[in-house]
């Protein structure tokens, strides 16, 4: 049988953390570093490999229920090579060191289990609960790997460059970064989008660093149902789109 299928073999490397293309993550383990991936990724694996769901604190639970940010987390463990993918999503792998990284738990696949992650809030110029108004704080050192619809684009933000973006577009940013949240619109009613632009909520940046921006804004693939009514229209509640399409991964 031939077939230029067969091209696509596995990639041979001695990192622990390694892309095996654009789409797919591959970590070798050897019994002693195990890995959190996020539930129902695993897509193949060599080797004497265990998954187990991983344990989620009262405190953990609670900031699920009250904030919606969080992580449904498998510990992988043993030895062998694990592959992982997520809805062909592209996936970037990141070093965290001393400075942290601030993510958007919907576009976390796998960290290591040395890291240390928790929900934190970004300040909102109106005090109301909306896009990237809770993200996940990631600490220690470690790697962390990152999914993204399309490429991405790294933006550095510095003294007296500041940075805004689009909360539905923001992936991650550098966690020494301050950030505030804001709707540019001239109406007294903040949840309309600016006018008639269609641009709503955003993240401004301030600081020395760097953030993570992907080239979508949580669009659901074709023919997906997001719900309807006015709710809908301006993403809101259960009925909106980010209700039912949490950082566009459908699973």
């Amino acid at each position: 049988m031939q077939s230029p299928i067969f091209g696509y073999n596995e990639q041979q490397t001695q990192e622990r953390w390694s892309l095996q293309n654009q789409q797919m993550l591959r970590v070798a383990l050897e019994g002693h570093d195990d890995i959190l991936a996020r539930k129902g990724t695993m897509v193949a694996y060599q080797g004497l490999v265990e998954f187990d769901a991983e344990y989620q604190t009262n405190n953990q639970r609670r900031s699920r229920a009250r904030t919606g940010e969080g992580l449904d987390l498998m510990r992988c463990h043993g030895q062998g090579t694990v592959y992982f993918a997520n809805l062909a999503q592209r996936v970037h792998v990141v070093d965290v060191d001393h400075e942290g990284l601030t993510v958007d738990s919907s576009y976390v696949l796998a960290l290591d289990s040395s890291l240390h992650h928790e929900v934190i809030a970004v300040d909102s110029l109106y005090g109301i609960s909306g896009s990237g108004k809770y993200q996940l704080n990631i600490t220690g050192h470690g790697k962390v790997a990152l999914m993204t619809s399309g490429a991405p684009l790294m933006m550095h933000v510095t003294p007296d460059k500041y940075v805004n973006c689009d909360a539905d577009a923001i992936v991650a940013w550098s966690t020494a970064l301050r950030v505030q949240m804001q709707a540019q619109t001239h109406s007294s009613g903040v949840w309309r989008r600016r006018g008639n632009t269609g641009e709503g909520w955003e993240l401004s940046f301030m600081g020395q660093g760097f953030i993570l921006v992907q080239p979508s804004e949580l669009l659901p693939p074709q023919n997906a149902q997001i719900g309807s009514g006015l709710a809908a229209q301006y993403g809101m509640g259960q009925q909106g789109a980010r209700g039912q399409n949490q950082g566009n991964v459908w699973s």
